[in-house]
């Protein structure tokens, strides 16, 4: 009962505590291999995207860009974070539309 009167008086409980941990992205249910693995396979397609002009690395670009959206759809899923799964969602929406407008 004191520590949790101290955290009262000092403002802070331990819910913030949790809270400021899973805002940092400390405590989410993805792994870390699954984020990397997506966050490489982003700049991998940028790289990709902004280097070659040739129709097949375009779309190679695209869909590349595609499947790390999609990847970081299921991470913002599995972390209950419902902006960021709308934001990577919608990317994912133009990234296969650039896809379908490179391979015709």
């Amino acid at each position: 009962m004191p520590n949790l009167l101290t955290n009262l008086l000092r403002g802070k409980n331990q819910e913030d505590k949790v809270d400021l941990k899973r805002r940092l992205g400390r405590g989410t249910n993805a792994p870390s291999l699954m984020r990397w693995m997506f966050f490489i396979s982003a700049v991998t397609s940028c790289f990709i995207l902004t280097t070659f002009k040739e129709a097949p690395f375009q779309a190679f670009g695209w869909a590349l860009s595609t499947i790390s959206c999609l990847g970081w759809v299921i991470i913002a899923a599995e972390d209950r974070d419902v902006p960021r799964l709308l934001m990577e969602l919608m990317y994912a929406m133009m990234g296969s539309w650039g896809f379908i407008n490179w391979i015709r």
